[in-house]
This record gives structure tokens, C-alpha cells and sequence, in this order.
């Protein structure tokens, strides 16, 4: 047996619907600009050609129903609405006629983001990672295995905060499908099961402060909740 010098984290797992079984994580996979009124709200435009990720640590996983701080390091912390693609077969180089064989199933999905510094860092042309990879911001919620679900495309994905709704889109709005960022993703990664794909957000996002509840949903999908405290006096 190997001595460590520490104490390893165990890996994140997540729940699965009707099942005791745990879902562990192994990476996390964003898409950016998936649809096309965020990019547009956003100032960028849609790339067509192709589309492009950014990754979260698997240890930034909360799921959904927790309390957790306003993050260090920001003062614009946003809300982001997601459709996440849990993969359950190891997906390489597969055409999108296949990819879908690769999914597992589906959840809900917030990718919160410290969007002062992700600007900060897009206006240098530099990484998002100070804005997007960071503790606590890959929330989500169990996950449906994919048979139950059904085929993606007209569901409801919507947020609110405190209430009041922000965003509400269809999931037949995704700029790429799940199809299609199943096999481009598997040209570069070996994808493996454990693997989430965040698939972007729609428009209508924005910040929150310490005592908003965020609220959102995916027709036929557990809903998501996340609650916003007051920093860490740490």
C-alpha cells in the first residue's frame, strides 16, 4: 500500500434517480456560447464552425438544495442555467450517428461564474479559469437515466431568482445538439464514464447576492435549488 504524505479527497459523486447506486465524477466538460441569444447578450458572436469548451475540477461539484458562500475574489457572481449530459460508455472519435450510445443520462445544472473575472480575462485574450473553475460552482442536480428522459428537444429550461424568472428557453435552442458535442468532444478527450458536459446557457443571465434562492428547471427532470450566503468570514 501506497504511504501519502495526505489526505486525498474521495472523488465527487452524484445521485441517480430511483437508484441507490452514485454517479462519480470524474470531469467536467462546459460548452461556451450554446445559444444564441446569451452569446448575443454576452457581445460575441456564435462560432458555427466548431464548438468550444472550458473544464471545471470534478471537486467543484455541489449538488443541488445546498447553501454556499458568496465566493472570494469577485462582486459580480452570476447564475447560469444548464442541460448536463452524463456520459456511461467510453466515447472516442465517434460519429455523431453513435455519440448518443456513449450518454448515460441527464440533470440539471447551474455553472456559476465570477463573471468580473472571467470579462477581465476574455478582454486579455488569457483562460476563464479565475471565472469559471473555482469551489462550489458546478451545481447539479440527480440524474435521470437517458431511456427515461426521452429525446432531447422541445423540453422547458427556465431560472428564477427569488421567484422571478430570468431565463426560459427550449432545449431545441442548443446552437450544437447533444449529438454533435458528444462525438467533436470525443476527436480530443477519450471520454469516459464519469465524464458531465455542462451544454451552455440561455440568455438571461445575471448576478446574485448573499440571501437569493435560485431556482431553475428542465421539463422532466428533478428541479435545482441553490441558496446564496454571506461570504466566508475566513
Amino acid at each position: 500500500m501506497t504511504d501519502l504524505l495526505f489526505t486525498v479527497p474521495p472523488a465527487p459523486t452524484v445521485a441517480v434517480a430511483r437508484s441507490t447506486a452514485r454517479y462519480p465524477v470524474a470531469r467536467i466538460f462546459c460548452v461556451g456560447r450554446n445559444y444564441a441569444d446569451h452569446a448575443k447578450e454576452m457581445g460575441v458572436e456564435v462560432d458555427r464552425e466548431a464548438p468550444f469548451y472550458f473544464l471545471k475540477q470534478a471537486g467543484a461539484i455541489v449538488e443541488s438544495g445546498a447553501t454556499i458562500p458568496y465566493p472570494p475574489g469577485t462582486s459580480n457572481y452570476h447564475y447560469e442555467m444548464e442541460f448536463v449530459v452524463a456520459i456511461g460508455a467510453p466515447a472516442f472519435q465517434v460519429p455523431v450517428e453513435t455519440a448518443m450510445d456513449a450518454v448515460f443520462g441527464y440533470a440539471c445544472g447551474l455553472d456559476m461564474t465570477r463573471r468580473d473575472l472571467q470579462l477581465a480575462a476574455r478582454a486579455k485574450q488569457r483562460p476563464w479559469d479565475l471565472g469559471k473553475d473555482f469551489e462550489q460552482s458546478a451545481v447539479i442536480t440527480e440524474i435521470v437515466p437517458k431511456a427515461e428522459f426521452g429525446a432531447v428537444g422541445p423540453q422547458r429550461i427556465t431560472l428564477a431568482v427569488g421567484g422571478v424568472t430570468k431565463q426560459d428557453a427550449h432545449l431545441s435552442d442548443l446552437v450544437w445538439s447533444v449529438e454533435e458535442l458528444v462525438s467533436h468532444l470525443s476527436r480530443y478527450y477519450h471520454l469516459v464514464p464519469g465524464d458531465l458536459i455542462y451544454t451552455g446557457t440561455p440568455a438571461g443571465v445575471g448576478p446574485v447576492v448573499a440571501g437569493d434562492v435560485i431556482t431553475g428547471s428542465v421539463d422532466g427532470l428533478p428541479p435545482i435549488s441553490l441558496t446564496i450566503a454571506a461570504p466566508d468570514a475566513a
